[in-house]
């Protein structure tokens, strides 16, 4: 809590109020569906709000591009969307120079592709075959899937690195268990469960002296916290577009694979559009120079149009102001539990350093399972999280103080009711 605020004077509408008029991108929040409205969105880290500019371009696409051109669109401009618009994601949120990402595929596919690739080709300096994965038992549970699956396809060892819930893998844990035998490491940039930021640059350090490879879950970071991926020296990245790129349900992932890997990886999905001659339609599969050969099959085009809106109005706010702001509301979300809930045995199960932090805090008690499911009747929308983990996740852009302060009212409210 700021020292020069009490407690009284911090959970008043009127310091939410202030913090509002003094918000540089307070006027962002127009720019979204439902904002006006009295519900409390705290599930922004799940399901971004649509942009209101969104429905415009939606339509237009219908009548103009896909009814007006139709399949024309594809030698003027589908084709290549998933380029186009991966370097217009790396620019403006990874860090990451053109013709080193791509759109297309789930997360989960996109995974199972860049992490295939990165084990099948890994070698020691010995030349002989690394056949270790590491990554932590708390990461997103289709990460740990989809490496299990593939240790178990290729014969590989995984190596666990356990961790505190509401921390996070740390540089001197990632030291431990790598070595000569390890292939790749898979982590996640933000934890989904505790909202820990990882050090990037120093743990893909760390990797690259042993060796290995790293492929970073960019999930709950992009679109929230700045990445610099190719300043971090990273490998491969793999991340969604549902979150805080306010894509749509659903929207297609991104795949970074940086330049110096391109040629030597070979994903295991061989599709048509990953050909280097798509139309030859010919009798044997030859890989396409570049990113083009990490896509598989027909991109969704319809699925990569709202995350446009959101590219632009964050490439217009800049990372930095976006960064800040996060920074702001989860500081203020946890002063608010400090103050208003943990009286009712809720604790923090984030890092209290925002340094530490991504764009969401989770709170911890016993009934949360409940309090979230009333809280939802009330509309007031966070996610729950096992064990009694009742997560706020503060979109930046669309989400004000005076929201969070009475979405953790509610929460107290919902506390304090009989069971």
């Amino acid at each position: 809590m700021p020292n020069e605020v009490t407690r009284g004077e911090l959970t008043q509408p009127s310091y939410a109020a202030a913090l509002d008029a003094r918000d540089p991108l307070a006027a962002c929040r127009d720019e979204f569906v439902g904002a006006e409205s009295r519900l409390v969105y705290f599930d922004g880290n799940s399901l971004g709000r649509p942009l209101r500019a969104t429905a415009g371009r939606l339509a237009a696409f219908v009548e103009e591009e896909w009814g007006g051109r139709l399949i024309r669109g594809w030698d003027e401009r589908w084709y290549d969307l998933p380029l186009t618009l991966g370097d217009e994601v790396g620019r403006v949120c990874l860090g990451a120079a053109p013709g080193q990402t791509t759109l297309g595929d789930s997360t989960t596919v996109l995974l199972y592709k860049l992490v295939r690739a990165a084990v099948d080709a890994a070698e020691s300096t010995s030349g002989s075959r690394r056949t270790e994965v590491v990554l932590d038992t708390d990461n997103f549970p289709t990460d740990r899937y989809v490496v299990e699956g593939i240790a178990e396809e290729r014969g590989l060892t995984v190596r666990w690195i356990d961790v505190d819930r509401t921390a996070g893998v740390n540089l001197d844990q990632v030291r431990e268990v790598v070595g000569e035998q390890t292939a790749l490491v898979l982590l996640s940039h933000v934890a989904y469960r505790s909202g820990h930021l990882a050090d990037a640059r120093a743990v893909t350090a760390a990797v690259h002296d042993a060796g290995a490879l790293v492929l970073w879950d960019l999930c709950h970071s992009v679109g929230a916290v700045p990445v610099e991926l190719d300043a971090w020296g990273v490998d491969l990245a793999v991340g969604c577009t549902y979150k805080y790129l306010n894509g749509g349900p659903g929207s297609p992932a991104f795949a970074y694979v940086a330049q110096r890997h391109q040629d030597r990886l070979m994903q295991p999905i061989r599709g048509w559009m990953g050909h280097a001659d798509p139309f030859l339609m010919g009798p044997a599969y030859q890989p396409a120079a570049g990113m083009r050969r990490f896509i598989s099959g027909t991109p969704a085009v319809v699925g990569m149009l709202a995350m446009q809106d959101m590219l632009a109005l964050i490439d217009r706010a800049g990372m930095a102001a976006v960064r800040d702001k996060s920074r702001r509301l989860t500081s203020y979300a946890v002063d608010l539990a400090d103050a208003r809930l943990a009286d009712l045995g809720v604790t923090v199960a984030s890092p209290r350093d925002p340094a530490q932090r991504g764009g969401h805090v989770t709170l911890q008690h016993e009934r949360m399972r409940e309090v979230t499911a009333e809280l939802w009747r009330r509309d007031v929308i966070p996610d729950y999280r096992d064990p009694g983990g009742l997560r706020i996740g503060l979109s930046p852009l669309s989400t004000s103080f005076e929201e969070v302060r009475r979405g953790l009212e509610a929460v107290r409210e919902v506390l304090l009711s009989p069971r």
